[in-house]
C-alpha cells in the first residue's frame, strides 16, 4: 500500500466530516461521502451532477459489515462470501438506517466490498461510505488522479492516490432475481454462479 496512514486517517475525519474524499479501489477511483450522512449524499451528488434518482452503491470493509446496512439472505450472503472483497456490486434490501437519499427512494441498494489495500484500510476507518464513480456522470471513469476533472477535484477534500487501477467497472448483480444488472470484471464467473 503506497498511501500513508496519515493521507488515510485525514480522508477518514473529512468523510466522519461530511465533506467528499477520492480513492481507489481495484475498479476506478471512487468518491467517498458518508453514506448515512443525507447531507453528504447530496453534495457527492452535486459533484457528479447525477440525478438524484440513479442510486448509490456503499462500501464497507467486510461481508460482515455490509449486514449492518443490508438484510441479506442466506443465498446473497453465500454469493457475497464467494465474489467479495472484489469488483462487485450486490444489490440487498437496505435497512432503515440507510437513507432514501442514497437509493434514490428504493428499497435496495448496492453493496461494494473493494479488493484494494487502500480502500480498505479507509472503509475500516470509517464506513459506509458512497461507492461511486468518482467522475462527472456521463463522462469517464478515473483511472489515475491525473485524469480527475478539474471542477470536480476542487469540490473534494481530501484525493488517495493509490495508483493507476485497472479501469473495468464492477459487475452489479441482483442475486434474488439471479440477474446480472451491469456487466462488467468476472460477469462470467458471477453468471456461472447465479446458474
Amino acid at each position: 500500500m503506497n498511501v500513508a496512514d496519515s493521507d488515510l486517517d485525514a480522508a477518514a475525519d473529512a468523510i466522519r466530516a461530511g465533506e467528499l474524499v477520492v480513492y481507489p479501489t481495484e475498479t476506478v477511483y471512487g468518491l467517498g461521502a458518508d453514506a448515512l450522512d443525507t447531507d453528504a449524499i447530496e453534495r457527492a451528488f452535486a459533484a457528479k451532477g447525477r440525478e438524484r434518482s440513479k442510486p448509490m452503491s456503499l462500501g464497507v470493509p467486510s461481508v460482515d459489515a455490509a449486514t449492518d446496512y443490508v438484510r441479506a439472505s442466506d443465498r446473497e450472503r453465500a454469493f457475497m462470501r464467494e465474489f467479495l472483497p472484489g469488483p462487485v456490486t450486490v444489490v440487498c434490501e437496505k435497512r432503515d438506517v440507510v437513507p432514501d437519499a442514497l437509493t434514490g427512494g428504493r428499497e435496495r441498494v448496492g453493496v461494494r466490498v473493494p479488493d484494494h489495500d487502500v480502500a480498505l484500510a479507509l472503509l475500516e476507518r470509517v464506513a459506509p461510505v458512497t461507492a461511486t464513480s468518482a467522475n462527472v456522470s456521463g463522462h469517464p471513469s478515473v483511472r489515475e488522479v491525473a485524469d480527475l476533472d478539474e471542477g470536480f477535484r476542487e469540490r473534494v477534500s481530501v484525493v488517495l492516490d493509490g495508483g493507476r487501477t485497472e479501469g473495468t467497472e464492477s459487475t452489479v448483480v441482483d442475486v434474488a432475481r439471479g440477474e446480472i444488472i451491469r456487466r462488467g470484471a468476472n460477469a462470467d464467473a458471477i453468471a456461472d454462479w447465479l446458474d
